[in-house]
């Protein structure tokens, strides 16, 4: 059994499928040397909860070090393994590494197995009647209720052959430096511990989860990201009431997201709209100097400051902040939505591919939404609708600390020496968003 993004026991097909016949299972994971390029914050949390898939069956957990195309040949000869069971991956590079790995050991008689999904409904299942995909998310959300998820599987009774019978190739990866994960360790325990303690509030959602000062949402996004729960545990408890409802909305944009990555690849740094790759960007020198302010919680909107310095210091932001910091790069910044999209690549601890990208895409205009370009969004108006108090941002930029309610946010404010003025005027760069958005519509005609 090859875990990857599963590091879990319970509800895991593959692992089912793996065991069903009462045969010894060999757990693996490969330190793939593409885990270099992961930011510190995802390889902190992947190790916690590698560290603890292993506590919990008994430090069975064989490590090994290199190319999957190698490394899981290697040890299926070794244990003489004629089945790897995998989690099946939908990513493009997960694609293609497994396409590899079956090949090499086809050729020693080996089948890969994969089995079920890290998603409610796997990517490329969700079609029109005429068998063509979705490309916008409210009938695509219908048609995924429609299909529907299996009821959540127990864990499975396993006979583990691992280590110390089975070599190790030295310790898990070292999680470098980066923020610690401030809600709950990275183990599927936690994580069940998480949702118990959040889902009776879930009936709030709809009403709380635009709301960054309050503990609205259920923070499981890096659970789910490494695959300690999975979506159909979660989607099976909730109920009809509306919360519920727009709560399983949004694991619904997850799977429409990954399924967009799915058929699209190359939509991982290219514009799924490709129409909009003559959109007029700025990267000079200038432009790497106010992204270096944006980075760092500089800007000198409180909204956008506060988010900047949430996710340098915790690993994660709140949605509704993730929002109005990326419409603030593309629209006020101008600048393009990669470089947002690596940087919270580099900090996220929930970094995720599909839902990273095109949730930078939605706010670049550049993506699956049907009213693109021209939402812009003020993040004075925003603060004052979502942080009214400003309880949020005095939380994160400690300049602002002593300001009163919602003054923290007025642009007319005199503002503390050490905090600084707004780096641009919205409203003159909101107009150069909409003419630039016009220049290339005239343009295409």
């Amino acid at each position: 059994m090859w875990f990857r993004r599963d590091l879990r026991l319970a509800d895991l097909p593959a692992l089912h499928a793996a065991a069903a016949d009462g045969t010894a299972v060999v757990p693996l994971f490969v330190v793939d040397p593409t885990f270099e390029t992961a930011g510190a914050a995802r390889r902190g949390f992947m190790c916690a909860a590698l560290d603890a898939l292993d506590e919990s069956m008994d430090r069975a957990l064989v490590y090994r070090h290199g190319h999957p195309v190698s490394v899981v040949s290697a040890l299926a000869a070794e244990v003489g393994a004629t089945e790897v069971h995998i989690t099946a991956d939908h990513g493009p590079y997960g694609q293609r590494r497994d396409a590899e790995v079956a090949a090499a050991l086809a050729e020693s008689g080996v089948r890969l197995v994969a089995t079920g999904s890290n998603y409610a409904v796997a990517p490329g299942t969700v079609r029109k009647s005429d068998g063509s995909p979705y490309a916008v998310f409210t009938p695509f959300s219908r048609a995924w209720r429609a299909v529907g998820w299996a009821a959540p599987l127990p864990t499975p009774e396993v006979r583990w052959l691992g280590a110390p019978q089975v070599r190790c190739d030295g310790p898990p990866p070292a999680p470098g430096s980066g923020p610690a994960w401030p809600l709950s360790p990275g183990t599927e325990s936690a994580a069940h511990d998480r949702w118990d303690h959040y889902l009776p509030d879930a009936v709030h959602y709809a009403d709380r989860r635009d709301l960054p000062a309050v503990d609205g949402t259920s923070r499981l996004s890096a659970a789910l990201r490494w695959g300690l729960v999975h979506p159909r545990q979660l989607l099976h408890q909730l109920g009809p009431e509306r919360g519920h409802e727009v709560f399983a909305s949004e694991l619904a944009w997850r799977d429409f997201y990954a399924d967009v990555l799915h058929r699209r690849p190359d939509s991982a740094w290219q514009n799924l709209d490709r129409r909009m790759d003559a959109m007029q960007v700025d990267t000079d020198a200038a432009a790497r100097g106010r992204f270096e302010l944006w980075t760092h919680g500089r800007t000198g909107y409180p909204i956008v400051d506060a988010g900047m310095r949430q996710l340098l210091a915790t690993g994660w932001m709140h949605n509704r902040v993730r929002m109005l910091v990326a419409s603030f790069l593309v629209k006020d910044l101008h600048l393009p939505w990669q470089w947002g999209a690596r940087h919270f690549m580099q900090h996220l601890v929930d970094g995720d591919l599909a839902s990273n990208q095109h949730g930078w895409q939605w706010a670049a205009g550049t993506g699956t939404d049907a009213a693109p370009y021209f939402r812009v969004f003020n993040p004075t108006t925003q603060a004052l609708r979502f942080d009214p108090d400003g309880t949020y941002v005095r939380q994160w930029v400690p300049e602002l600390a002593q300001v009163g309610g919602g003054m923290v946010h007025e642009m007319g404010l005199l503002r503390p020496a050490d905090y600084p003025t707004p780096m641009v005027d919205h409203a003159v760069e909101r107009n150069e968003a909409l003419a630039r958005y016009q220049h290339l519509r005239a343009g295409s005609r």
